[in-house]
């Protein structure tokens, strides 16, 4: 009779234990930004943090009836004063949309001076999309007119969100993909989308006003490239990484501060047609990556934008470990992701979260928060 009460104690407490890890989740679920009446579509945000302690979180809030990257969308914001743990209810328009189709994709960066950058892009047809700048100086109340980051050459410039990164130096790197759709199409966007990209990185030496670049980044033609992302790296050098239908992230490196790339070579991250991102964890070396990790052509997953992964890197890139798995619905569909480190212990992602099969892929979006021990269990 002891031994059966005993084995039954063990029993209810592997239950318990069971149900303890389930609730116990490495993160939260704070905000999820669903669609709705003449709102078909929320993505592509990005963070701040306000010199105040809240953060802020402007997206793209779309409009009508389309959700298509076509339709009709402005910027609106969130806040929350308790470190990404609630989120207020309402919006705030931040811009209007001033584009002929939309606004949308936002990065926002904390300038060396102090300064708040607004970038997204401006979009008026197939043929011309254009990355903006806006300034706040008064953290987020009011801001600048807008200043056009490309002007030397016209077209459609794919600038993702959370992409915008300022080097050590003081400069601004802005990495794009330039799409050239010249077929006409019988559609109402009169031409047929160029898929493929030809990647830039374009440099401003002034906080914004003005911006350069050099030659596009050199990769195979039978690679499509799309949605590049930066970081710096310990030793100054810069990350290029790129999206491609490859079955991986490909990637080139300058070691001129963004002026000159390398040729575009592929990495070990294995990818779908999808973007990745990269960030330096705080007060470390490390760097954390951010991506569905399903490049095999072929299983459950093939072609799809899941599982939604996440590694670190002690080594600046060279190999990733601790691969985790954020969501793992075969359905779902986990892409355009902002990372946000609250301090040294915390972080936030924000990233598409809808259900494929039921047209919402990039409509919903979550903002989910995490420890960052959990990176390195």
């Amino acid at each position: 009779m002891k031994c059966r009460f005993g084995i039954f104690i063990l029993l209810l407490m592997l239950v318990i234990s069971s149900v303890q890890g389930q609730d116990n989740t490495p993160f939260t679920v704070n905000l999820q930004l669903n669609p709705g009446p003449n709102n078909p579509r929320n993505s592509e945000g990005d963070f701040i943090t306000l010199k105040d302690g809240r953060i802020l979180y402007i997206y793209s809030h779309f409009m009508g009836k389309s959700s298509s990257d076509f339709g009709s969308s402005h910027l609106a914001s969130r806040y929350s004063d308790d470190n990404g743990e609630t989120w207020s209810a309402s919006d705030k328009i931040e811009v209007e949309n001033e584009g002929a189709m939309n606004v949308m994709s936002v990065s926002l960066l904390r300038l060396q001076n102090g300064d708040i950058a607004l970038f997204y892009a401006r979009k008026n047809s197939i043929n011309d999309c254009i990355p903006q700048m806006r300034i706040s100086k008064d953290e987020g109340q009011s801001w600048s007119d807008p200043i056009s980051c490309i002007t030397d050459y016209p077209g459609y410039y794919v600038l993702n969100n959370d992409r915008v990164i300022q080097l050590k130096n003081g400069r601004l790197l802005l990495p794009v993909a330039l799409h050239e759709s010249k077929e006409k199409a019988n559609n109402h966007l009169g031409h047929k989308f160029n898929n493929k990209g030809v990647i830039y990185c374009y440099y401003s030496d002034d906080n914004g006003q003005t911006w350069k670049k050099k030659n596009a980044i050199k990769i195979s033609d039978d690679i499509t490239a799309q949605e590049p992302g930066l970081v710096e790296l310990n030793n100054g050098h810069v990350l290029m990484f790129i999206r491609t239908d490859a079955g991986v992230q490909y990637q080139s490196i300058s070691k001129n501060k963004g002026k000159t790339w390398s040729d575009a070579q592929p990495t070990d991250i294995p990818s779908p047609l999808s973007p990745a991102s990269i960030e330096t964890i705080p007060n470390t070396n490390d760097l954390v990556l951010v991506w569905n990790n399903n490049g095999v052509k072929g299983g459950t997953y093939r072609n799809k934008r899941s599982p939604f992964n996440i590694a670190i890197s002690q080594n600046q890139g060279l190999t990733w470990k601790n691969v985790k798995t954020i969501h793992d619905d075969a359905d779902g569909w986990y892409c355009y992701t902002a990372i946000h480190f609250i301090n040294d212990k915390e972080f936030l992602l924000s990233y598409c979260a809808g259900n494929r099969p039921a047209g919402t892929g990039l409509s919903v979006t979550n903002i989910s928060k995490f420890n960052t021990s959990y990176l390195y269990e």
